[in-house]
Formats: structure tokens, sequence, C-alpha cells
């Protein structure tokens, strides 16, 4: 799946582990589009590869975060069982959002065939 919004940053580390780093920052007007990448990374891992847990406990886990202009932290979270992100409601300014996802070598390996670098 190509994605638009959502540009990952892949680093890896010796032990094998993996992390992603995107950033997006849009007007309210894409807000949504935008949302529908997270869903569609989150959603592709959770069915994947389970649910999320720390390194030691599990292939991959993820932090999302939402800051609204100016420099205001908004409430985001995402649904495991509806496959839906949920966000403070009224946004009206510019909403950057930040997705990372780590895991083992074999979350790395499927996220980059799945979601692969645009040119």
């Amino acid at each position: 799946m190509q994605l638009a919004y959502l540009l990952f940053d892949a680093s890896d580390e010796e032990t094998g582990a993996c992390s992603f780093d995107a950033m997006a920052s849009v007007l309210p007007d894409r807000l949504p589009a935008l949302l529908r990448e997270v869903e569609a990374v989150l959603g592709w891992a959770y069915r994947r590869f389970g649910p999320p847990a720390d390194a030691e406990e599990g292939e991959w886990d993820f932090a999302l975060q939402a800051v609204g202009e100016p420099d205001v932290a908004l409430a985001i979270t995402y649904d495991f069982e509806s496959e839906r992100v949920s966000m403070a409601p009224g946004v009206r300014d510019r909403v950057r959002i930040t997705l990372t996802l780590g895991g083992s070598y074999a979350f790395g390996e499927a996220f980059r065939e799945a979601f692969p670098e645009s040119d």
C-alpha cells in the first residue's frame, strides 16, 4: 500500500529490532485522509502480528501522538477492535501526527514489503 501522508524513516539495530518513524502535518480538511492512513498501518500490524506489546513480550509496539497549533497536545487513540482512530473533536488549525512503530526483524521485513518507500 502506498502512503501519501505517512512517510516512514527506518532504523535497524544490531539486535535485529527495527523502528519506523513518520510525522505528517495537515490542515483540518486533510485530517480524515491522514487518519485513514494511520488506521491502515495499525490495522495491518494488528492483523498480521497480533496485539502490540513491548519488545520482550511481542512482535511489535507503537506510539501515536497528535499536536495542534500552537503546540497543544491533542487526545488521540486507536481502537484495535474497530480499527479506528479517535481524536479530540473541533480541530480548527494545522495538526501534526507522529506515529512510531517498532518490532522484531520479521516485523520490519513485513512492514517494508507492505508499505514500500515512495520514490
